[in-house]
């Protein structure tokens, strides 16, 4: 079952993630500490695979994600999905499309994840969400929902 295997806040523009066992996602607002949310921001957490951080050679957290996961298929995601993720119940809003930063990881960082840099969640309804907590598949939108996955338990 896919899981959480890292949460992150950002505390400071520019600066590295910091690293905690838990966090409160605040509806409609990100994770509580994380100057990256906003109300009715698109990008209020960022989920990225553990995956595909392996794949380019890059630890958790580097390219500015909120939430690291392992066992996910982002490549059957699409926008409006709904996951349960800990006590809070997150929105996929659409893909996070690599910025001119992840150059400063890795020259040609930002050609290379294209398509590949995670999805960016809105808050729907708030709570706690820890290392080692479950991500299950909530709501599917209408194309999606005919398609049969193993990668999700629905709930």
């Amino acid at each position: 079952m896919p899981e959480v295997s890292h949460v992150f806040l950002c505390k400071i523009h520019r600066f590295p993630m910091h690293e905690v066992l838990e966090a409160f996602a605040i509806g409609d607002q990100g994770l509580q500490g994380c100057i990256h949310g906003g109300k009715r921001s698109s990008r209020q957490i960022l989920l990225m695979d553990s995956e595909t951080l392996a794949r380019f050679g890059l630890a958790p957290g580097v390219v500015k994600e909120n939430i690291t996961t392992v066992g996910m298929d982002f490549q059957a995601f699409q926008t409006g999905m709904r996951m349960r993720t800990g006590e809070a119940l997150l929105e996929i809003s659409g893909p996070c499309h690599p910025c001119p930063r992840m150059d400063d990881i890795r020259q040609g960082l930002q050609q290379e994840l294209k398509g590949q840099r995670g999805w960016l969640c809105r808050v729907i309804e708030e709570g706690t969400i820890r290392r080692g907590d479950a991500i299950e598949l909530a709501a599917l939108p209408g194309p999606v929902a005919a398609r049969e996955s193993t990668t999700w338990v629905q709930t």
